[in-house]
């Protein structure tokens, strides 16, 4: 029963921080005139709608095993949706580079402000009873999860989020030269992330997300 409160919990919140990512993007776009991600149904909170094959379900489970292999006593899934489409030439139309720049950034605010909602409420639960314990590592794992997503996507790297929120801050500024270098990299953005992923940088990469998730427990 403890792994199954444990892992349902960690799912859930997991789901959410995902889901509700993509959705943020759709809604900001849909605020700026472009409707692509509601005329495809991807405003939708039913997470079908935003499975990806392998940033919401292989990527976790490889990160899952290898954790467990490694014996991390208590491993962390993170991984992406299925991106919402957006169409940013319109967005550009009716809010500039800075509506760009905001579309960008949606999902990461969510899961900054997620992640401090759940980081005001796990004090109210404690670790013990059926509905409690799940309660208290729903919101545990709504800090972990949300705060590690956010991170990652603010990694400077095609396609994520940080990549192009620079891009559109640097057209916006008219530092061109920034925008090209961006669509450059583009076509080997995976490669460069999957290197970043799975190799020593990733202890420095994430170490921010390390130290909020700190703050945010204490």
């Amino acid at each position: 029963m403890e792994y199954v409160i444990k892992y349902t919990a960690l799912i859930g919140a997991f789901v959410i921080a995902v889901v509700g990512h993509e959705i943020m993007h759709g809604l900001t776009a849909k605020y700026y005139g472009d409707e692509t991600a509601s005329r495809e149904g991807r405003l939708s909170i039913n997470p079908i709608k935003h499975i990806d094959p392998f940033g919401t379900i292989v990527f976790p489970v490889i990160l899952f095993l290898s954790q467990k292999l490694a014996g991390v006593s208590d491993p962390i899934i993170f991984g992406w949706a299925k991106p919402v489409p957006v169409n940013i030439f319109k967005v550009v139309e009716k809010g500039g580079y800075i509506g760009a720049f905001n579309v960008s950034i949606a999902g990461i605010t969510y899961n900054f402000i997620l992640a401090f909602i759940a980081s005001s409420l796990i004090g109210f639960f404690e670790p013990n009873g059926l509905i409690s314990a799940f309660m208290f590592l729903f919101f545990y794992y709504l800090i972990i999860v949300n705060v590690i997503l956010a991170v990652f996507n603010l990694i400077p790297v095609p396609p994520l989020d940080g990549a192009n929120a620079l891009k559109y801050l640097s057209l916006q500024f008219k530092i061109y030269s920034i925008a090209r270098f961006y669509n450059k990299i583009e076509p080997y953005g995976m490669i460069i992330l999957l290197i970043i992923l799975f190799t020593p940088i990733a202890n420095y990469v994430f170490y921010p997300a390390e130290v909020i998730i700190s703050w945010l427990l204490h």
